[in-house]
């Protein structure tokens, strides 16, 4: 469904991403991890069409992403990124209705069709009985559902998330993504995340995409990646892996250490 062929990208002369070659099947959920400026963010604006390539390309569905328009690919992909204002002063359902925008007609009236996608999108979304109020008056898990609701209002094949999870508590963490890999595992929907923590990138994705100084260092399932050697060479930090007792998947240890 998407494909990244041998991508550079970056900012000015300065190369963030080098040479990054993957794909994603349709229906997949894929995490994109590594360090602090590994080019997680910059890798996920490329797949967005935000930032274009220096070198390579992205073909979504065999289609060179620079050949499709961009009302066409809002239609195919939603991106919700790492930071969003948090002092917008609409309701939840007007922030939910902006995801219709590429699916409004010349003159931007919305139909009944939106109005049901938006209502359709808040409920899948857990945030029905929150329609109404404003955002400046909700929690941070809600507005981040919120975000996801207009994220899912566009009606998307492919939900890119940057960091979906930071600044929520664990609870609201787990409630978001099970959400997310709900919608993934229920109408197929196709996710591409980027996560700090390792631990919630393994629980929830099928494979994982780990970038060290801007290269792709791993690509495989989280069993495949998130082993303690690898870990240990790209993070310069001393860990343990042992299977998660419910889930199987990896679970890095952790040891507080002075050496």
């Amino acid at each position: 469904m998407l494909s990244v062929k041998n991508v550079s990208a970056g900012y000015g002369r300065k190369l963030v991403v080098r040479d990054v070659t993957m794909r994603v099947a349709e229906g997949e959920f894929v995490g994109l991890i590594g360090p602090n400026g590994s080019g997680k963010t910059t890798l996920l604006r490329v797949i967005s069409g935000v930032l274009a390539p220096s070198e390579g390309e992205v073909l979504l569905r065999d289609a060179p992403l620079r050949t499709i328009g961009k009302r066409r690919l809002a239609q195919m992909m939603a991106c919700l990124p790492q930071e969003l204002a948090s002092d917008l002063a609409f309701t939840v359902r007007e922030i939910v209705l902006m995801g219709r925008s590429p699916h409004l007609s010349r003159i931007g009236r919305e139909t009944r069709q939106d109005s049901e996608a938006a209502e359709k999108a808040m409920a899948l979304a857990d945030i029905a009985d929150i329609a109404d109020r404003f955002m400046t008056e909700i929690s941070g898990g809600e507005r981040q559902r919120a975000f996801i609701a207009m994220c899912l209002a566009q009606e998307p094949q492919i939900l890119l998330l940057d960091e979906p999870t930071s600044h929520l508590d664990v609870g609201h963490q787990l409630s978001l993504l099970d959400l997310v890999k709900r919608l993934n595992r229920r109408s197929g929907m196709t996710v591409v995340a980027v996560f700090h923590d390792l631990n919630l990138a393994s629980e929830y994705c099928d494979r994982l995409l780990l970038l060290h100084q801007g290269r792709a260092e791993a690509l495989g399932s989280p069993q495949e990646v998130l082993t303690a050697e690898i870990i240990r060479r790209v993070y310069q930090a001393k860990v343990l892996t042992e299977p998660n007792l419910v889930s199987g998947k990896p679970h890095i240890v952790i040891s507080a250490g002075t050496d």
